[in-house]
C-alpha cells in the first residue's frame, strides 16, 4: 500500500531519480525523426509530457508548447515542436489508442499540442485522475514519484527557457525524466493491489477542515432553528392556555 500523502521532508531524504537511458533531441524531419517514430510505435506504454517557456509577467507573450517528450524504457525522445511542427506521423502516434501514453495533467498538455495542429488524442492516461484508486491523494509528479517509486525528482529546470537555441544537458535530463517517470509509475501501479480512497480521504487536510467547519455550522444552524421552533411552539401553547383561561373566566362571570 502507498501513503495517502507524502511530506516534503520525506522526499528530501530519498535518492535522486532520473532517466537512465538514451536521450535524443529531434528538431527537424529526417532519419532521426523517422527512427524516433519507429521506436515509439513499437512500445505498448509511453511516458508523456510537454514543456513551455515560462511566462513571468502579464505582458509577456506565451508561444505555447515548445517541447514534446515521449519515453520508452530505454530511449526518450524530445521533439522541439515549435521548430519541427506537429507532423502527421507524430499526430497519428498520439491518436493511436493501442499505445498507452501516461502523463500527469495530460489533458492540458494534449490541448496545448492540439493548438499547434488538430488531432484526436487516443490512449492517454492521467496519473492525477487514477492515483486515488491506489489510495494516493497527491497530484504533483514529484510527490507521486516519491510515493510510488520511492525516489526524488528534481524540478530545478522546470522554469528554464524551453525555447533556447540549444537545450542544456540538465534540461534534457529533466525533460526525459518527467516523461519516463510517469511510465514507470503507471507500470508500478498496475503491479499493485488497489485500495481506493474514501470520499473523506480524498479531501486534503485544509479541505477536510473546511468541510468539517461547514458541517458544524450547518448543524449549529439546525439546532438554532429547532430551538426557535420549540420557543415558537411554547409561546403558542402559552397563548392558547391564556386564551382558554380567559374564556373560562368570561364564562364563569356570565354564569354568575
Amino acid at each position: 500500500m502507498f501513503k495517502i500523502s507524502i511530506e516534503a521532508g520525506e522526499i528530501d531524504k530519498m535518492p535522486l531519480g532520473y532517466f537512465p537511458g538514451e536521450i535524443i533531441v529531434i528538431d527537424k524531419p529526417g532519419l532521426d525523426y523517422e527512427r524516433a517514430v519507429f521506436y515509439l510505435r513499437r512500445q505498448k506504454v509511453l511516458g508523456f509530457d510537454t514543456e513551455s517557456r515560462p511566462v513571468f509577467s502579464p505582458g509577456q507573450h506565451n508561444n505555447g508548447v515548445a517541447l514534446l517528450q515521449l519515453s520508452g524504457p530505454k530511449k526518450a525522445y524530445l521533439f522541439r515542436v515549435q521548430t519541427l511542427g506537429m507532423r502527421r506521423s507524430l499526430c497519428n502516434l498520439l491518436a493511436n489508442k493501442k499505445i498507452v501514453k501516461v502523463g500527469a495533467a495530460s489533458g492540458d498538455d494534449v490541448h496545448g499540442l492540439q493548438r499547434l495542429r488538430g488531432f484526436e488524442a487516443g490512449g492517454f492516461v492521467d496519473l492525477q485522475k487514477i492515483a486515488w484508486e491506489w489510495g494516493i491523494r497527491d497530484k504533483s509528479v514529484k510527490k507521486l514519484a516519491a510515493n510510488i517509486l520511492g525516489c526524488r525528482i528534481s524540478k530545478a529546470q522546470q522554469l528554464s527557457n524551453w525555447e533556447a537555441a540549444e537545450l542544456s544537458p540538465s534540461q534534457c535530463r529533466y525533460a526525459a525524466t518527467d516523461a519516463w517517470v510517469c511510465r514507470e509509475m503507471y507500470l508500478k501501479l498496475l503491479e499493485t493491489e488497489k485500495h481506493p480512497l474514501t470520499p473523506e480521504e480524498m479531501l486534503s487536510p485544509q479541505d477536510r477542515l473546511a468541510h468539517e467547519q461547514k458541517e458544524a455550522r450547518k448543524e449549529a444552524n439546525l439546532l438554532e432553528e429547532k430551538k426557535r421552533m420549540e420557543e415558537a411552539r411554547s409561546r403558542r401553547k402559552k397563548r392558547r392556555r391564556k386564551k382558554k383561561s380567559n374564556d373560562q373566566t368570561d364564562t364563569e362571570k356570565r354564569e354568575g
